[in-house]
């Protein structure tokens, strides 16, 4: 990591990433952590998925979001920290209807970096989920139609 200070607007290496439909910034990046803060519009997701290699969190700085962890949901509001530990499926939610602005944060950072890169833009869910696979992160199976 260099040393520094990344401003509120700007993102490491000046980028910025839209993935299904959100925002995200990197922040922070080395070896052991990659930190990028999100917006998470209304009526956005993240599908079911797990991290085999990374533990991942979520702290909240305004709007709400609910974290499912197989069917386990758990509200989240400003000031509030998910913890999302590796090899855990999660999903995330924010059904509040109105935009939730959040740090992310997965340790150590492996692939996830690169893995925004190609995300950037990718509106194909099965496209997501190969490349996703790809970069160690694994997504879940849609529920089987009842």
């Amino acid at each position: 990591m260099e040393k520094g200070i990344t401003k509120a607007s700007d993102g490491v290496q000046g980028m910025s990433w839209t993935v299904v439909g959100q925002t995200y910034v990197p922040k922070l990046l080395s070896n052991d952590a990659f930190i990028w803060d999100a917006i998470l519009p209304a009526d956005t997701f993240v599908p079911p998925h797990v991290h085999p290699t990374q533990d991942e969190w979520i702290s909240v700085l305004s709007g709400a979001l609910e974290v499912e962890f197989l069917g386990d949901v758990h509200q989240a509001g400003p000031g509030d920290t998910v913890r999302m530990p590796k090899g855990e499926a999660h999903a995330i939610f924010n059904r509040s209807g109105a935009e939730a602005h959040c740090i992310f944060g997965v340790a150590p950072a492996r692939k996830l970096f690169d893995l925004f890169i190609e995300l950037d833009g990718v509106t194909d869910p099965a496209e997501l989920v190969r490349l996703s696979a790809l970069h160690e992160v694994d997504f879940l199976p849609p529920p089987a139609e009842t």
